[in-house]
């Protein structure tokens, strides 16, 4: 017999709001049974539910968390939606190396300009 979680049950235990989980729902992501006005989540949401929130934290947006679930509904098996994790993977960790880079050159930068302000002050008289 299949294990029935609700929307109440989930948010527990993701630490999530049920306007989140609406949202998600309203996204296409999830799709849980209805009985009336009560949603009615089964093993496979939870998971996909958790997914999602992975997906989240590891900054995938909703359309590419869409498109990895799709190839994954999709396809036989789950070699294509890993391949397409993978990739993502790649292009988000890429995009985070620049932003570092970026920001320890910012860092620098702020560290050169403060070091001439004091430089400066010393200059006129009006060091600390």
């Amino acid at each position: 017999m299949t294990e029935y979680h609700s929307i109440t049950d989930l948010t527990r235990e993701f630490d999530v709001s049920t306007r989140t989980i609406r949202f998600y729902e309203d996204e296409g992501l999830i799709k849980p049974l209805r009985r009336g006005r009560t949603r009615l989540f089964r093993p496979s949401d939870r998971v996909l539910l958790k997914q999602i929130l992975r997906g989240k934290r590891l900054g995938f947006s909703i359309a590419e968390i869409r498109e990895i679930i799709e190839v994954y509904r999709a396809s036989k098996g789950e070699e294509p939606q890993i391949r397409l994790m993978m990739a993502r993977i790649q292009e988000k960790t890429a995009e985070l190396e620049q932003k570092r880079r970026d920001i320890e050159e910012t860092l620098a930068e702020m560290n050169a300009a403060e070091a001439q302000c004091i430089t400066r002050l010393d200059e006129i008289g009006a060091a600390k």
